[in-house]
C-alpha cells in the first residue's frame, strides 16, 4: 500500500523529463500506467471475505506520528474511485489536451493530487492525514489555475485555496484537540475512546473544527461558492476533482469520524441540516445557470448535500444509501463532465443558450448524456443506478430514529419535504442540461466551431463510466456484497445485510415521492420560461460571492493601509517595532507565568577583576553613543566583545571564549573593511521626542534581557538537561568536551545545515559582487 500511495509522487519527478518527448508520444500515456496499476493492485481486495489491512512505517515515533495506512471497506471504496476514475481522466485528457499545452505541469499536478487523495483516505494517523489533506488543497489550486493566463482561472484557484485552507487549519485544530484528549494520533485508537472524547469539555470545539474542515472541502452551504469558480479548470480536472475525488474528501472525513461525532444528538442536526440546505440550494441554483459546467457545478453541490444529509441520519440504512450514492454519483457525474468537455471541445462553447439540436451532429455524446442525466435525475428505470440510491434516500428520510432534541424533531418533520423539493429541481436541471443541449433548434452561426462528433479516444472514458451506470443498475447487489456492505460496516461499526431491489410494491412510500419528483419536475421543466423570473426576486441581487469578494477587498484594503503604515523605508522604525513588540510580549509572558522571581542560590562567586571588566564593558558600550570618530567607535565597541571573551575565560569556558574572540575579530575587521561605505558620524540633531523614544526602547530592551537572565536562573520549570549531556557525551560522542560533542555529534546535522546556509550566502554575495563588477564595465 505504501508504494501505491507514493508511486504518483515518484513518477511526478520523472514527468518533466518525459514531457520533452510529447511531440512523439503524448505524456498522458506514461501517466496512465500509474492509476491503472494502483487500481489493479487494490481491486484484488474486493470480495465478500474482505478484512481490514494495516501497514505502518515509523516516521516520527517520538511524536507518535507514523505513516500508518489502514485499508478497510470505506478506504477501499475511495481508493478504487480515485485510481479507477483517475485512469479514465488521464485517458480522456490525452485527447482533450493538445500537445502544445504545458503537459508536464498538468500531469505533475494531477499526480500530486492523486497521491494526496490516496494518502487522505488511507491514513490512520491524523497528522499524516492532515498533511495529505493540505496537499490536496495545494495541488487542486495548481490544477484549477492551470491556465494561468486567464484571470478567471487565477481567481477560481485562489478562491478555492482560501476557503479550503481555512477549513484545513480548522481541521488541524480539531485533530490537535483530539490528540490531547485521547493521548493518541491513531483514528482507530480514537474510535475506541468515544466515551472519553464525548465526556471531554473540548468535544464541542473538536466537532466544530472537524465540521468546518469537512464542509469547506465538500462545498457545503455556505462554503460552496468556491466550486462553481473552480470550473475554470480544464474539464479533465473538473471530472476528477469536482465529481469523484476532492469534493468527496469532506464526505470521507465525516464518514470516517462518524463513530465519534455521531455519539452526540447534535450530529444529526448539524450534518443533515447543512446537507439538506445544500441539496436544495444547489439544485435550485443549477436551473439558473447557462454554462454547462456551471450547471454541473451546482449539481455537484446538491448531490454532495444529499450524501451529507444521509450520513447525518446515522442509521445503517442511511449510511448504506450514502455509500451507494458516492459510487453512483462518481459514475454519472464523471461522465457528464466529460461530455460537457466534449461539447466545449467540438463546438467551442459551453453556453447552453447557443447550443441546441446537437443530437443529430453528436449522436454518441447525446446518448451518453441521456443515460447520465436520467440517472442523475433519478428517473425510475431499472438500468440506471441513480434511481436506486435516490429511492433509498427517500426511504431513510421518512424512517429517522427518535430523538429527545427539539431541534432534531423539527428537522425530522421537514426533511422528507425538503428531500422531495431538492430532487424536483434535480430533475429540472437534468432535463434542462440534456434537452437544452441536444434538442431544439440548431444555432450553428452562434458557435465558434462547426459541431461534429468527438474522436473515438475522447469517447472511451465517458462510455466506460456510463457502462458502470448501467451495470450497477442491472446488478446492484453484486457491488453491494463485495464493496458497499464493507464500506458501510466501516462507518457504522456494525455488519449490514442490505438487499437492493428496484421494486418494493405499491405500498412503498418512496415510490410516490419519486413519482411526485418526476411529475412536478417535468411540469416545471416544460414551463421553465414562465417561472424562472423568480430568480430576480430570490436570490435576486443577493449573493454569497458578493460577500466573499467584499470581505476580500476590505481585507486587502486594510492590510495594505496597515502595512504601508509601518513599512515606510525607515530602518529605525522597523527595529523599534520589532524590539518593542519583543519587549511587551515577553514582559507580559513573564508577568502571567510568575517569571519575575529572584534567587541567589547556586551562584558562582564574583571577583573584583570580573566586576572591573563588567564596568569596563558598560563604559565602552555607553561610550559608543558619544563617539564622533568611526575608528574610535569601532574600537570601543570591540572592547565590549573582547571583554565578554575574557569573562568566558574567567568562568572556565575556553571554547566559548575562543568562539567569541573569533567572531569579534571578524566583526571588527569587517567594519574596518567597510569604512569606505559607512556614513560619516555626525552630531545628532533629532528632537527631544525622538531621542526620548530611543532611550525608552533601549532601556526597556536592556532591562528585559536582564530580567530574562535572572528569570532563567531563578525559575526552574523543568529539570536541567545539563545532567543528561554530562552523562551521555562520552558514551554517545566519545569526547569529554561536552560543548564539542553537542555541536559536532548531537547537533551534527544542525551544524552541517548552518554551514550549508553560510556557504550558500557566501556564493550569493560573490555572485552579486561579480554582477556589480560586470555592470561597472
Amino acid at each position: 500500500m505504501l508504494f501505491a500511495v507514493f508511486a504518483p509522487l515518484i513518477i511526478a519527478f520523472i514527468i518533466p523529463f518525459l514531457s520533452k518527448y510529447k511531440e512523439k508520444i503524448h505524456t498522458g500515456y506514461f501517466v496512465l500506467l500509474v492509476p491503472l496499476a494502483i487500481f489493479i493492485y487494490f481491486i484484488k481486495f474486493v470480495g465478500t471475505d474482505f478484512t481490514p489491512v494495516l501497514q505502518q512505517i515509523s516516521w516520527i515515533p517520538s511524536l507518535d506520528i507514523n505513516v500508518s495506512l489502514y485499508l478497510d471497506g470505506l478506504s477501499l471504496l475511495f481508493v478504487l474511485l480515485i485510481s479507477g476514475i483517475g485512469a479514465l481522466v488521464v485517458l480522456y485528457s490525452i485527447f482533450y489536451l493538445h500537445k502544445s499545452e504545458k503537459l508536464g505541469h498538468f500531469y505533475v499536478y494531477l499526480l500530486m493530487f492523486m497521491a494526496a487523495m490516496l494518502g487522505v483516505v488511507l491514513s490512520d494517523n491524523i497528522f499524516v492525514l492532515y498533511t495529505f489533506w493540505e496537499l490536496t488543497s495545494i495541488s487542486s489550486f495548481l490544477l484549477i489555475g492551470y491556465w494561468d493566463h486567464r484571470e478567471r482561472s487565477r481567481y477560481g484557484a485562489m478562491k478555492s485555496m482560501i476557503i479550503t485552507v481555512f477549513g484545513g487549519l480548522s481541521l488541524l485544530g480539531g485533530f490537535i484537540l483530539l490528540s490531547v484528549v485521547t493521548g493518541s494520533n491513531s483514528i482507530q485508537a480514537m474510535i475506541s475512546q468515544v466515551d472519553v472524547i464525548i465526556s471531554s469539555p473540548l468535544f464541542p470545539l473538536i466537532a466544530v473544527f472537524i465540521f468546518l474542515g469537512a464542509f469547506t472541502k465538500s462545498a457545503q452551504f455556505p462554503f460552496h461558492i468556491w466550486l462553481p469558480d473552480a470550473m475554470e479548470a480544464p474539464t479533465p480536472v473538473s471530472a476528477y476533482l469536482h465529481s469523484a475525488t476532492m469534493v468527496k474528501a469532506g464526505i470521507y472525513l465525516i464518514a470516517r469520524f462518524s463513530l465519534i461525532l455521531a455519539a452526540s444528538e447534535w450530529f444529526f442536526v448539524v450534518v443533515s441540516g447543512f446537507g439538506i440546505i445544500t441539496l436544495c440550494w444547489g439544485s435550485y441554483m443549477a436551473v439558473r445557470q447557462t454554462d454547462l459546467k456551471g450547471i454541473l457545478a451546482f449539481s455537484t453541490i446538491s448531490q454532495l448535500g444529499m450524501i451529507m444529509t444521509m450520513l447525518g441520519f446515522g442509521t445503517k440504512a442511511a449510511v448504506f444509501a450514502a455509500v451507494f450514492h458516492i459510487l453512483n454519483h462518481a459514475t454519472f457525474k464523471g461522465s457528464l463532465f466529460m461530455v460537457a468537455g466534449i461539447i466545449d471541445h467540438e463546438t467551442g462553447s459551453r453556453d447552453i443558450r447557443k447550443l441546441g439540436g446537437l443530437m443529430t451532429l453528436m449522436p454518441i455524446s447525446a446518448t451518453l448524456a441521456l443515460f447520465g442525466t436520467f440517472s442523475m435525475a433519478g428517473v425510475p428505470l431499472p438500468f440506471l443506478n441513480g434511481f436506486y440510491s435516490k429511492e433509498l434516500f427517500f426511504d431513510t428520510a421518512i424512517h429517522l430514529p427518535d430523538t429527545s432534541l427539539a431541534a432534531a424533531e423539527i428537522l425530522q418533520q421537514v426533511i422528507p419535504y425538503l428531500a422531495v423539493l431538492g430532487s424536483i429541481f434535480t430533475f429540472v436541471y437534468s432535463m434542462y442540461l440534456l434537452f437544452g443541449t441536444f434538442t431544439g433548434k440548431q444555432q450553428l452561426d452562434q458557435l465558434p466551431k462547426k459541431p461534429h462528433e468527438a474522436p473515438f479516444g475522447m469517447l472511451v472514458a465517458p462510455a466506460i463510466l456510463i457502462a458502470g451506470v448501467i451495470v450497477i443498475g442491472v446488478i446492484p447487489n453484486l457491488f453491494n456484497e463485495t464493496l458497499l456492505a464493507h464500506a458501510t460496516s466501516a462507518i457504522t461499526g456494525q455488519e449490514i445485510d442490505k438487499h437492493i431491489s428496484f421494486w418494493y410494491g405499491f405500498e412503498y412510500p418512496p415510490l410516490y415521492m419519486s413519482l411526485a419528483v418526476v411529475g412536478i419536475g417535468f411540469l416545471l421543466y416544460w414551463f421553465k420560461k414562465y417561472w424562472t423570473r423568480i430568480y430576480t426576486v430570490f436570490p435576486g441581487k443577493a449573493s454569497l460571492n458578493d460577500i466573499y469578494d467584499g470581505l476580500l477587498v476590505r481585507v486587502e484594503t486594510y492590510s495594505e493601509k496597515i502595512t504601508n503604515g509601518y513599512m515606510n523605508g525607515s530602518l529605525r522604525r522597523y527595529v523599534a517595532l520589532i524590539v518593542s513588540t519583543m519587549t511587551v510580549v515577553t514582559l507580559l509572558f513573564l508577568f502571567f507565568t510568575n517569571g519575575f522571581t529572584y534567587t541567589t542560590d547556586d551562584l558562582a562567586p564574583i571577583s573584583i577583576g570580573q566586576v572591573l571588566i563588567g564596568l569596563m564593558m558598560a563604559i565602552a558600550a555607553i561610550g559608543t553613543i558619544f563617539a564622533n570618530n568611526k575608528i574610535a567607535a569601532i574600537l570601543i565597541l570591540g572592547v565590549v566583545g573582547y571583554g565578554l571573551a575574557i569573562l568566558f575565560v574567567m568562568y572556565s569556558a575556553p571554547d566559548l571564549a575562543l568562539t567569541q574572540l573569533v567572531v569579534e575579530t571578524i566583526s571588527v575587521a569587517l567594519f574596518l573593511l567597510c569604512f569606505y561605505h559607512l556614513p560619516a558620524l555626525r552630531k545628532r540633531t533629532e528632537g527631544i521626542g525622538y531621542k526620548t523614544t530611543n532611550w525608552m526602547i533601549s532601556i526597556s530592551f536592556g532591562a528585559l534581557m536582564t530580567l530574562i537572565a535572572i528569570s532563567a536562573h531563578s525559575s526552574k520549570w523543568f529539570d536541567s538537561i545539563s545532567t543528561y549531556f554530562l552523562e551521555q557525551s562520552y558514551k554517545l560522542g566519545g569526547g569529554d568536551n561536552v560543548v564539542n560533542v553537542i555541536l559536532v555529534d548531537m547537533r551534527g546535522l544542525d551544524t552541517l545545515f548552518e554551514i550549508t546556509v553560510l556557504g550558500i550566502a557566501s556564493l550569493a554575495i560573490f555572485g552579486l559582487i561579480r554582477l556589480r563588477d560586470k555592470g561597472a564595465k
